[in-house]
């Protein structure tokens, strides 16, 4: 199971990430257009590659609890979820987020 530490470097890459594009596409106006970019950005790394950019610069993989390809709604509700920040703050015993959880998938060292 991935821990904290690698979790919060992966969100931060993929944030930098999202603000950047937002940046240079949108200029002022980026704030209200990050957290977008930062949700399709998710949603299509994890499907195509079962991790976003972050989890992969930090070893780690979202897969779901049933094997099967992960698909793009596991991630979307991950994603939606996951830009909210309370589901994400808040985690079981076996560290899986309120947005895995929902999501029915668990991010995991690769």
């Amino acid at each position: 199971m991935a821990r904290f530490g690698r979790r919060f470097g992966a969100i931060v890459i993929d944030w930098a990430m999202a603000s950047i594009l937002a940046y240079a596409f949108f200029g002022d106006e980026a704030r209200f257009q990050i957290p977008l970019i930062f949700a399709a950005l998710q949603v299509l790394a994890i499907a195509v590659f079962s991790g976003s950019i972050g989890h992969l610069v930090f070893g780690l993989r979202v897969v779901p609890l049933q094997p099967k390809w992960v698909g793009f709604l596991r991630p979307l509700i991950r994603s939606l979820l996951l830009i909210l920040v309370i589901p994400a703050a808040i985690w079981d015993q076996d560290q899986r987020g309120l947005h895995d959880k929902a999501a029915g998938t668990v991010l995991v060292r690769r």
